[in-house]
């Protein structure tokens, strides 16, 4: 996806050990740039890690601290990313979601991962938690007129949106 959009700026919101950052990473050009925001400091060292043994330090930015109060900072600076992907706290989803959708411009890709809560949305009778929350998301970006999208049945699900 990073290699077909022809992307250069990423953020990332949820990095974990790092998997889907470096993903991206490879897929970026040599002057590409990725921020990876996560709020755990020892999975972080973990990523960085990787990141160095695979030579792509320098394409990816960390930063440590909650989400929200960087995007906050990313939004006063007029920010745009060409795809921002989002993989963290689900109770945050709708938050990330509101806050990046202007920090895309037309075309920008907004990627959201664990959409299909293990298969847990689909059963209108689960209302735990968490599979509620994800299938309230689900519903809020199916109705975002701002943008077009698609779920895609790979792992736990894939929405992929694009800025109109």
């Amino acid at each position: 996806i990073v290699k077909i959009s022809k992307a250069k700026k990423i953020l990332e919101i949820g990095t974990f050990t790092g998997l889907s950052t470096l993903s991206m990473a490879l897929g970026l050009p040599n002057d590409g740039a990725l921020i990876a925001l996560d709020k755990d400091a020892d999975t972080n060292l973990k990523a960085k890690n990787f990141f160095k043994k695979a030579n792509q330090d320098k394409k990816i930015k960390t930063i440590v601290k909650p989400a929200l109060d960087t995007l906050e900072e990313l939004k006063k600076k007029n920010s745009i990313f060409d795809i921002i992907f989002i993989d963290a706290d689900k109770n945050n989803y709708k938050n990330y979601y509101d806050l990046v959708i202007n920090m895309t411009k037309t075309g920008s890709l907004i990627i959201i991962d664990n959409v299909l809560w293990h298969g847990e949305v689909a059963d209108e009778n689960n209302n735990e938690k968490y599979t509620k929350i994800i299938r309230d998301f689900n519903t809020y970006i199916k109705k975002d007129e701002r943008i077009e999208q698609i779920i895609l049945p790979i792992g736990d699900g894939l929405t992929i949106c694009t800025k109109l």
